[in-house]
């Protein structure tokens, strides 16, 4: 056991302030991931900032329409929320597919964008990970890469992110309040997650005691036509070997305004841009649905390990957008 302090701040304020204060303090939230790094010892932290009283909870709807979620909220509750259902059905099925009921319960909005990896080699304290020890080098190269990604990594790190519901939010042009030292700024979410480039252990923007505390949704008409897919090595319980998020419009038989989102391929949740430029305007068909796929995976780079490496990703990730596109695309689809 390694002893740490642990406050119970009673603002939000108080919160960042603590943590800002301390350069190995972290936020707790509903702890899904700390606790488990706690105890792998990835996580060392002599304070811990326990922040499930000070940032709100619930959904409340903006004069727009738009629909403004608290960073306390479980995931549990938002998935199971109508409004969500209804107008972004795509954020529900991602949440959805996410761990375990249990664990939806406890997790947070706020928290679970800002979850670690899963990489074998990040949570193994005995190997060599970059993310975890900066310089240490990279385990994954030559190694277990059926996780790992296909696009924007780099010499330093092929980790993936392993959130459901971010690839989901990236799809739906959300923004993010946070709160730190400096006051308060609001971010577009693609904005959120970086590339790991050469300081791999960075997985966001944000500075050290930055606290999310609110996550919009705009009020887009296309999110209602939208849909999560994940594809996984079992049913439940299991992260993304590749996921597809997409909320499209469609007019005359031809597409109209579309976000495409993959997760399981990269280190942060992927905008597919030269997916939708291809998609943006045409008709819909299995044929320029794998146009857009293979425009979006030109510069994919798989790599090779002792598994066989992970190749196989680029062909299931365009059978996935493909299959999520003709449900979307579909006559007499509702949404």
């Amino acid at each position: 056991m390694r002893p740490f302090a642990f406050d119970s701040p009673a603002t939000a304020e108080e919160a960042v302030l603590a943590v800002a204060g301390e350069p190995s303090a972290v936020f707790l939230g509903g702890g899904t991931n700390l606790v488990d790094h706690l105890k792998l010892g990835i996580a060392r932290p002599a304070r811990v900032i326990d922040v499930t009283g000070v940032t709100p909870a619930g959904i409340r709807e903006e004069d727009d329409g738009g629909l403004v979620i608290g960073a306390g909220t479980r995931n549990s509750d938002l998935a199971a929320d109508p409004r969500i259902r209804e107008r972004c059905p795509v954020l529900a099925e991602a949440l959805l597919s996410g761990a375990s009921p249990q664990l939806r319960n406890m997790a947070t909005v706020g928290g679970n964008p800002l979850q670690r990896t899963r990489c074998v080699y990040f949570q193994d304290v005995t190997t060599p990970c970059n993310k975890r020890s900066p310089g240490s080098g990279c385990s994954a190269f030559g190694g277990y890469t059926r996780h790992h990604a296909i696009l924007g990594a780099s010499d330093q790190c092929a980790a993936t992110h392993p959130s459901d519901m971010a690839v989901a939010l990236m799809a739906l042009d959300a923004h993010v309040r946070v709160v730190g030292p400096a006051g308060e700024r609001v971010l577009p979410f693609g904005e959120l997650h970086r590339s790991p480039g050469e300081h791999p252990e960075r997985d966001t923007v944000l500075d050290h005691g930055e606290l999310i505390t609110e996550i919009t949704l705009p009020p887009v008409p296309w999110s209602r036509r939208s849909a999560y897919r994940k594809v996984r090595d079992r049913a439940s319980y299991a992260f993304a070997l590749v996921s597809v998020a997409a909320a499209l419009s469609l007019s005359d038989g031809r597409i109209g305004d579309i976000r495409v989102a993959f997760g399981g391929v990269a280190h942060k949740p992927w905008r597919a841009s030269r997916a939708e430029q291809v998609l943006r305007g045409a008709r819909p068909g299995d044929d320029v649905f794998r146009s857009a796929a293979e425009a979006e995976f030109t510069d994919a780079r798989p790599l090779e390990g002792i598994d066989g490496g992970n190749a196989f990703k680029i062909p299931l990730a365009t059978r996935t957008l493909t299959a999520v596109l003709r449900h979307l695309t579909a006559e007499g689809d509702a949404r």
